[in-house]
């Protein structure tokens, strides 16, 4: 699984494949109805797959002061996109350069040119090019000309209403994180290095690894069941602190994560984090000591949410 940069020409062996267009953040089913897309479609030709992405997202670029709202890393994007069959993710730096490309020359200059695109696939609400004039319509009325095929996929519908990055965002806030996993079809993940702490954790006997949450959007701040993929491939069981800890200053927005049973050294190593269940909100304690038998507590009951499965609320 190649990442090529969306700006340069891409490699011989890449060219003449089926290019599936879009933001993609959290490849839910909607995306993967996409991708999936291109994949029939270029195994049934025999043409490498594409999936095209862009970082930062154009939102950034536009609203610069938003809160964070991401939710995957391009290095989680890039997993996701070669365990659903692509061969390559190809990433446009979304800067006021591209962002000033009118959707006729994004055709020409890129997807036909720089890529060499054999055939676009997009959902039916992509829009892109200078103050979004390319959709749908154009790509079916452009395409042909410049020898590419067209694909638009129709939205996934649940409820009645499209399955979209908002809804997400929407149930990961309300710490719905059954809700979020049936859109995504696996747990809302965070991704980061273990960094150096104050060591709190280990002094109350429950010691943590903490992530910076940076981009990624801010779920709802409380106590999580979660699970953790290791770099060595195992995977273990856990409860979080996702937020401020309002027991102690000064406030830093941290992921941390305690796993049960687990001895060794995680510092400076990558780790990804499952959100698994929300069992509290975030709450100061009159004392150390009543921390501590809050989070005997939480520990309990993430054990037995863990064990039950999916299903439990």
């Amino acid at each position: 699984m190649e990442r090529l940069d969306g700006g340069s020409a891409v490699p011989a062996h890449l060219r003449g494949g089926i290019v599936a267009l879009g933001n993609f953040d959290g490849f839910h089913i909607g995306h993967q109805a996409v991708v999936a897309r291109a994949v029939a479609r270029a195994r049934a030709e025999q043409r490498p797959v594409l999936v095209a992405t862009f970082d930062p997202h154009p939102s950034r670029l536009f609203c610069p002061d938003a809160a964070p709202f991401r939710l995957t890393t391009l290095d989680q994007r890039q997993r996701l996109f070669g365990e659903a069959g692509a061969d390559a993710m190809l990433v446009f730096h979304f800067d006021h350069a591209l962002a000033s490309v009118t959707a006729e020359d994004f055709v020409d200059d890129y997807l036909a040119s720089r890529i060499g695109a054999a055939g676009i696939v997009t959902g039916e609400d992509f829009t892109f090019g200078h103050k979004r004039g390319g959709n749908v319509a154009l790509l079916t009325s452009l395409a042909p000309a410049r020898g590419l095929s067209f694909d638009p996929v129709a939205p996934v519908l649940a409820e009645g209403e499209p399955i979209s990055s908002s809804r997400i965002r929407d149930a990961l806030v309300a710490g719905d994180c059954r809700e979020a996993r049936r859109l995504l079809t696996r747990p809302f993940a965070i991704q980061g290095i273990v960094e150096h702490g104050d060591k709190r954790g280990r002094k109350l006997g429950f010691p943590t690894a903490n992530i910076s949450l940076g981009n990624y959007l801010r779920p709802k701040f409380g106590v999580y069941a979660v699970r953790g993929h290791l770099p060595d491939g195992r995977i273990v069981e856990g409860a979080a602190n996702l937020g401020v800890r309002p027991q102690f200053t000064p406030a830093k927005e941290l992921l941390e994560p305690y796993f049960f049973d687990f001895e060794g050294d995680l510092y400076g190593q990558t780790i990804e984090v499952e959100l698994i269940h929300f069992l509290r909100g975030e709450t100061a304690f009159d004392s150390l000591d009543a921390l501590v038998a809050q989070i005997d507590s939480d520990c309990a009951e993430a054990r037995r949410r863990l064990a039950a499965g999916a299903g439990v609320a």
